[in-house]
């Protein structure tokens, strides 16, 4: 299997598109890698979480705020999602402060050994921390454009789009081309790795 021994992050949050998470849980399974869906729990052991079209519960037991600079490393990927995960992991009490969620992100793209994934909505994530997005070709879901080009992202019309450690997708529903070339970049790297090792 491609990915075996490698671990894929998924930020999870109430609202999210239920296809789109049952997709990624499997596939990337298919492929031998480990999923761990992470949010912010607020002191509890577990949240239960539901989706937007069909409130499918979903139980997250992992928080992202515990992970130190060798735990983060440990991911080969990480995944911000569509429908409105990403606004929710916006929030932060303190207005002077990042959000943990777009923390965590920026930490994430100071790695480029870290493939970062944002589909569709998951941009919004990204909004408080412009600086990573500015300069770099992306696609998101048509309401998203404006949202884009004030980070200074660069629009590309296409259903995904590969900017060296950045994949991003247009919609939810395109979350299945978004994993494979997930896979297959992730793929290529341990290739390269391999191959360096020869």
């Amino acid at each position: 299997m491609a990915l075996n021994g490698q671990k894929i992050a998924v930020l999870m949050e109430s609202d999210f598109y239920e296809p789109e998470i049952l997709y990624y849980q499997r596939r990337f399974a298919e492929e031998g890698a480990e999923v761990h869906f992470l949010t912010r729990l607020w002191g509890s052991e577990r949240l239960v979480f539901r989706g937007h079209e069909h409130r499918m519960p979903f139980e997250v037991s992992e928080s992202f705020e515990d992970l130190d600079e060798y735990a983060l490393k440990e991911f080969a990927a990480l995944i911000v999602p569509s429908g409105i995960v990403a606004d929710r992991l916006r929030y932060t009490e303190d207005v002077n402060q990042l959000p943990p969620a777009a923390a965590l992100l920026r930490r994430a793209f100071a790695d480029p050994a870290i493939i970062k994934g944002i589909i569709c909505h998951g941009m919004w994530l990204a909004a408080p921390i412009p600086a990573v997005i500015r300069g770099r070709r992306a696609v998101v879901h048509n309401n998203l454009l404006g949202d884009l080009r004030n980070m200074g992202g660069v629009y590309v019309d296409e259903d995904v789009v590969v900017d060296e450690d950045l994949v991003t997708a247009r919609t939810g529903n395109h979350c299945h081309v978004f994993a494979r070339q997930i896979i297959e970049e992730l793929g290529k790297r341990a290739a390269r790795r391999i191959g360096s090792l020869a």
